[in-house]
């Protein structure tokens, strides 16, 4: 049984970005769609704002597809309003302005998302500035903070820091009292990885970062690496972790690399991927219940801070894309909902 709220009368249509076929930001089309029930264990969402991830720029180039059941639109976040409950989901979530991680779906009017993978929108925070948070604060919860094991005093180095994973990455490291080090392309993008909480930054375009990284502990190298880059970096990542680290691949953007597997032996270390997306709804709740206990009040009292944000209009999805893609791009784009 759905339970529908009466504040709101939901259209049994809506409007939603679909991908026409894989390519570039102009691939992006407007469509009209039935909108979405919320099955047992669901709210359905009536969106207000949905944040861009690199996974939206994989999947819209045919090269991420969705799991078995997702949604196959692009978006894998939103911030919005609770404005339906399906069959389970506590009554009292009606009405409930929210933050969510989707499996897809989110470039739409409506989406319907696992109750589980829902937060409150945090106070002080605009629709906007909320629907910035899920991905990628669940994938550093996931990654770095459950399954690396992160402590304080350690040393990270995080690839891209000026992006919406590698803030976020240098952020909750600040948080768990470790200290972040990391690598950018620009001296915009040095200052705003600094100003997220970086100790210090490395332009890769100028600097050697396994010589940076070294100089910058002591000769120790970085106890956990974060990733997003692979190509060349997987195998000078091996040189800049210290002895006994970890690697967190998240992905590969420059594609394979070769690597001294000899090194990863020597050296003792563990090099892991992961993606967020097939995992399972009782994991993400999981992730969801650590992030609202650890992260949700520091985020309200300003202990961490709001992205640089780069907001389009819904309808106009193609611009968007085409300023994510934009190599001087750094901090988190949002499309707005407008009604």
């Amino acid at each position: 049984m759905t339970i529908v709220a009466c504040m709101a009368d939901i259209p049994t249509a809506m409007r939603a970005v679909a991908v026409s076929r894989p390519g570039g930001p102009e691939v992006l089309e407007l469509i009209e769609m039935p909108t979405p029930s919320p099955g047992p264990g669901e709210v359905l969402i009536e969106v207000a704002a949905a944040g861009l991830n690199g996974a939206d720029r994989f999947q819209r180039r045919g090269r991420y597809d969705p799991p078995p059941g997702a949604s196959p639109l692009l978006g894998l976040e939103v911030a919005g309003t609770v404005v339906g409950l399906g069959a389970g989901v506590d009554p009292a979530a009606m009405g409930a302005e929210v933050v969510a991680l989707a499996n897809g779906g989110g470039y739409a009017e409506y989406a319907a998302i696992a109750a589980g993978q829902v937060l409150p929108l945090p106070t002080g925070w605009s629709m906007l500035e909320g629907a910035t948070l899920p991905e990628t604060f669940f994938t550093i919860q996931q990654t770095l903070i459950e399954h690396a094991g992160l402590t304080a005093g350690q040393t990270l180095l995080v690839h891209g820091g000026a992006g919406g994973i590698g803030a976020t990455a240098i952020q909750l490291a600040r948080l768990h009292g470790a200290i972040p080090f990391a690598t950018v392309s620009s001296p915009e993008k040095a200052d705003y990885a600094r100003a997220m909480g970086a100790e210090a930054t490395i332009d890769h375009t100028c600097e050697d970062f396994v010589a940076r990284i070294e100089a910058l502990t002591g000769g120790a190298g970085a106890d956990i690496v974060i990733d997003v880059v692979g190509g060349a970096n997987a195998d000078k990542n091996l040189h800049a972790v210290a002895r006994g680290g970890t690697i967190v691949q998240l992905t590969a953007l420059a594609g394979p690399g070769e690597v001294d597997p000899g090194l990863l032996v020597a050296k003792g270390l563990t090099w892991f991927g992961s993606t967020l997306r097939p995992q399972s709804a009782e994991a993400k709740a999981r992730w969801a219940a650590s992030l609202m206990k650890e992260v949700w009040p520091a985020i309200e009292d300003g202990r961490i801070r709001k992205p640089r944000l780069l907001a389009f209009d819904f309808a106009d999805a193609v611009a968007a894309h085409r300023a994510f893609d934009d190599r001087g791009h750094f901090g988190k784009i949002v499309l707005e909902v407008a009604r």
